[in-house]
């Protein structure tokens, strides 16, 4: 570890995670200290060494994972203080490209490079070129929150995601503006893994326009009884229930039409919020 803001951030890092996890709701799978079994596997097959289970991690191993995938993955020691530390802390809990997707997204029209979720010069040039730290932060924690929320397990760790993005932003704004630093705490459910892959389903438009479809079709039908009730209107009895019949045809229509293009509408407007909130996957 290069830098003492790496140290600090990485305590306050290992706070918000805790101790051993195997939550069955977590996506992370068993965790210990924020590293999941799969990245430890990973690490230890990586250093030629059998693998054995995260729960016998040790100190070192846990510094050089953190160092290695995490912060060096977000290239803390080019960032702003207070914003690396932010950074850092996504990564440990989204991964490091749906952290820097955060940061791309949250740089606005000073960025000018796609979100791609890589740390590259254009990047790291927008982030020096802010003005504004504090508001800087702010609005990649606003990012992550808009991400987590559209989450299938927002209703599980909602709340403890909730606690550490808001210690996340608190303790990065006041690292930004004067430097000091504050303790982190851990809060129940805020270490469970937040993936891009457990996002919400968009809801889907096909039925909406099928029904749509159905009810413009069916008002045509409707019309085209109409001219052979005209056709039918000596014989009394057949033209009165094929009356009966378009009156029928005529409102089942309206309904089909109406209703799935009413939820044809809801559909892509909650379709395009969750592809603002998600961004690119």
């Amino acid at each position: 570890m290069a830098s003492s803001r790496e140290k600090e951030a990485l305590t306050r890092v290992l706070a918000h995670e805790g101790g051993y996890i195997n939550h069955p709701k977590d996506p992370g799978g068993p965790t210990n200290k924020g590293v999941t079994q799969r990245v430890y596997d990973a690490y230890r097959r990586g250093k030629g060494l059998g693998t054995r289970s995260v729960q016998q991690i040790s100190n070192q191993e846990i510094a050089d994972i953190y160092d290695r995938q995490y912060w060096d993955a977000v290239k803390g020691d080019d960032l702003p203080a207070g914003v690396d530390y932010v950074l850092f802390d996504g990564a440990v809990n989204s991964g490091p490209k749906q952290s820097i997707i955060w940061l791309q997204r949250a740089l606005g029209p000073l960025y000018k490079g796609r979100v791609d979720g890589t740390m590259g010069f254009t990047t790291i040039a927008a982030v020096n070129a802010v003005n504004d730290q504090d508001a800087l932060i702010d609005r990649i924690c606003d990012q992550r929150l808009a991400f987590m929320r559209r989450l299938t397990t927002w209703p599980i760790f909602g709340r403890g995601w909730s606690a550490r993005v808001a210690e996340v932003r608190s303790i990065g704004q006041a690292w930004a503006t004067s430097g000091e630093t504050q303790v982190a705490n851990f809060y129940d459910g805020a270490s469970a893994k937040a993936f891009a892959e457990d996002a919400e389903a968009a809801p889907m438009t096909a039925p909406a326009d099928a029904a749509a479809g159905a009810g413009i079709g069916g008002g045509v039908i409707a019309g085209t009884l109409q001219s052979v009730q005209d056709q039918l209107l000596p014989f009394s009895y057949a033209s009165e229930w094929i009356g009966k019949i378009i009156v029928v045809l005529t409102i089942v229509s309206a309904l089909l039409a109406i209703g799935g293009l009413a939820w044809s509408c809801y559909a892509r407007r909650k379709a395009k919020q969750l592809a603002e909130a998600m961004g690119p996957v």
